[in-house]
């Protein structure tokens, strides 16, 4: 029967041998302020994510005060909930021969058009007769009791009581 190697220590261990020490441990804090918002950046990514135990070296108690603290300031607007990064594409061709746009081709320059004409009608909608007829019927019951007579459907006189 073959002998079986043991295992020895995993590599990687070796690179996490020392454990990260907290900012709040090494400036000896007790409370996170919301209000403390050069704090709050140390906890916060580039993106404005709450930053993982792992990277920070907070401990459990710890890296909830964190999170709340970072949600507070979010909502009173001294922290952004989102950072929006633009990085610029290389010009080296990496979606093959398509080009830029893909095979959707490029946009046409200006502005874009405009509709000349209303959308058309809906086949459920009958018109807007029914519309109109329920508006004369509201106008001509306020007409009767402010005393305004109807003389067609078009004109409207006021008479004077």
């Amino acid at each position: 029967m073959p002998k079986v190697k043991k295992r020895g220590k995993n590599k990687d261990n070796n690179r996490r041998a020392k454990k990260k020490v907290s900012v709040l441990t090494s400036e000896k804090l007790d409370y996170v302020d919301w209000k403390d918002v050069n704090l709050l950046r140390r906890f916060v990514s580039e993106r404005s994510k709450i930053r993982a135990r792992r990277v920070t070296g907070n401990n459990a108690q710890q890296q909830k005060l964190c999170a709340d603290a970072v949600k507070v300031a979010r909502e009173m607007a001294l922290i952004p909930y989102a950072t929006r990064v633009t990085s610029q594409r290389s010009g080296r061709g990496d979606r093959g021969d398509r080009g830029d746009r893909g095979d959707r081709g490029g946009r046409a320059e200006g502005p874009a058009p405009r509709p000349s004409a209303p959308p058309p009608a809906r086949d459920d909608e009958e018109g807007d007769n029914g519309d109109i007829e329920t508006e004369v019927d509201n106008a001509a019951a306020v007409a009767d009791v402010e005393g305004v007579e109807f003389t067609s459907a078009d004109s409207v006189e006021a008479t004077e009581s």
